[in-house]
């Protein structure tokens, strides 16, 4: 089972790979980078990505919370149904996968892929077998 480190690398082999990023949701900190960074700040990038996902996980329309799931139990993040985000861009794509954990389960891995380059299914088949074999320490 493969740490933050090693799970980067992994999906820095993607095809069309250009960036990539594990980042708690909650704080919009990163736990770990790779690669390029979409606006040259990794940091920033991650506190962006955070609001995205923060605001899917967090919406009915988006996410079915399931049941006993939420943040309004003694501050834990809700337990959401949605596996991942796809935002499109005219040069690529940035997927986020959320990661189940054991404990709060606000980490997802953001992707950030060429469109010329990269394979948007086999990115999602592969972000989301690393995602289930993540872990974290």
């Amino acid at each position: 089972m493969p740490g933050i480190d090693e799970c980067l690398l992994e999906v820095m082999r993607l095809p069309g790979a250009r960036g990539a990023s594990v980042v708690d949701w909650t704080s919009g900190l990163a736990l770990g980078t790779i690669g390029e960074s979409p606006n040259g700040d990794h940091e920033a990038t991650a506190a962006e990505t955070a609001e995205v996902a923060r605001m899917t996980a967090e919406q009915p329309a988006f996410a079915h919370l399931a049941p006993g799931g939420g943040s309004e139990r003694s501050g834990e993040a809700p337990s959401t149904s949605v596996e991942d985000v796809i935002v499109t861009t005219q040069d690529g794509y940035h997927m986020l996968r959320f990661v189940e954990t054991a404990f709060d389960s606000s980490v997802f891995l953001h992707l950030w892929l060429s469109r010329s380059e990269g394979n948007l299914a086999m990115a999602r088949l592969r972000l989301g077998e690393l995602a289930e074999r993540l872990v974290l320490a």
